[in-house]
């Protein structure tokens, strides 16, 4: 995964005289958003968050275990939670995101997903201690565990709480071999994989069903299954003003896509894999009747993974206001999108070169709503305009 992207020509504005280290530069481009530095050093950083209402901390997860905080601008020197004896084992190793109960503040609440040394999708909650800064990984509490085949690549993994209260969990196909498969799990009505889930982790233990999901009340499908049709829904955010979610799905061989419902829509969407990647026909002969296809697409080379982001509601960058922000693994970019009329249109001018010599693995929102793009090489940059 650490693949790494011939360096741009671009504006690079150095914080201080003579140094071009880009963990210490601001990143610009003429039109485009700036990258302004936060933190580095990091061991492959994979996510940031904070709890609700919590504006002295910023979560950094490292993809090997541990997850660290930011507490008043300063890195903690002791990890929050440390679960590198938890993970390792499988090919697509690693703590894939966090998020917090909406009543974090009461009930200490933290939910990780991560690839357990089984290869198994494993999502669990732990509790923080009465400070806040430490959790133990005995408190370990198991929501949902999802085993995957030996040679799956493809995880989903993040997870959060909607507008609604309830908690949703993102599980990639994990088909290492979908050209030749006949059927994917993403079209199966009894896996896991390939879907969004959305439970109440306050009804019951580990959670109870909702009862307007779309597939509880009929046969034959699981009843967690809120949206199906993902190859691997990487990063995906609800737009914490309006409710519309915003879904990059990695694509497989040719086309990168974004998919979109707006607030309050209809649950049980099919967006189509492995029927279409993009809006393009996947299997021969496909048929769209009852598809969702995605709001946007963008082809491979030099990108090949799009890393899904999260709508700007901050209040530093107005100019950034009901833009969705995005980027793509490979192409090392970030980029753009504003709903106009309905329609998808770029914020600002697409950049053709990578944006940063990187990889943009991820990005992540603190208590305040502003956005952070997270690199690979364990570089932290705030989205500012």
């Amino acid at each position: 995964m650490k693949l790494r992207v011939p360096l741009p020509a671009l504006l690079v504005i150095a914080l201080a005289s003579g140094c071009h280290d880009s963990a210490t530069t601001v990143i610009t481009r003429a039109g485009g958003p700036v990258l302004v530095p936060v933190d580095s050093g990091y061991d492959f950083s994979v996510f940031v968050a904070a709890p609700p209402g919590d504006t002295s901390r910023l979560f950094v997860v490292e993809r090997g275990g541990r997850i660290l905080i930011r507490k008043h601008g300063v890195r903690q020197d002791s990890a929050f939670l440390n679960l590198t004896a938890l993970t390792g084992g499988a090919f697509e190793y690693g703590v894939y995101s966090i998020a917090f109960h909406p009543h974090y503040a009461t009930n200490r609440y933290v939910y990780v997903f991560y690839v357990d040394n089984a290869g198994a999708a494993q999502v669990s909650r732990f509790t923080a201690d009465s400070t806040f800064d430490h959790a133990d990984p005995a408190s370990e509490h198991s929501i949902l565990n999802v085993p995957q085949a030996a040679d799956a690549v493809l995880y989903g993994g993040l997870v959060t709480f909607g507008p609604d209260g309830k908690f949703y969990i993102a599980i990639g196909d994990g088909d290492a071999n979908v050209d030749t498969a006949q059927t994917s799990r993403s079209q199966d009505s009894m896996a896991y994989q390939g879907k969004l889930l959305r439970v109440d982790v306050d009804a019951g233990d580990p959670y109870g069903i909702p009862a307007d999901n779309p597939y509880v009340a009929r046969s034959g499908w699981l009843h967690e299954i809120w949206q199906l049709g993902l190859r691997n829904p990487w990063r995906w955010s609800f737009d914490r003003q309006t409710g519309d979610v915003w879904i990059g799905d990695v694509g497989q061989n040719l086309w990168e896509e974004i998919n979109y419902l707006p607030g309050g829509a209809r649950p049980g969407n099919n967006f189509g894999w492995p029927f279409m990647e993009g809006d393009v026909c996947y299997r021969t002969g496909c048929d769209t009747a009852g598809l969702v296809l995605p709001l946007f697409k963008y082809p491979h080379n030099p990108a090949c993974a799009v890393t899904g982001g999260y709508v700007y509601r901050g209040k530093a960058s107005p100019d950034l206001s009901g833009v969705y922000l995005y980027g793509d693994y490979c192409a090392g970019w970030v980029r753009g999108l504003k709903m106009v009329a309905g329609k998808p249109v770029d914020a600002f001018t697409p950049l053709e070169a990578p944006l940063i010599n990187d990889n943009v693995v991820s990005f992540g929102e603190d208590a305040s709503g502003e956005v952070y793009v997270v690199m690979a090489s364990g570089r932290i940059y705030r989205i500012s305009q």
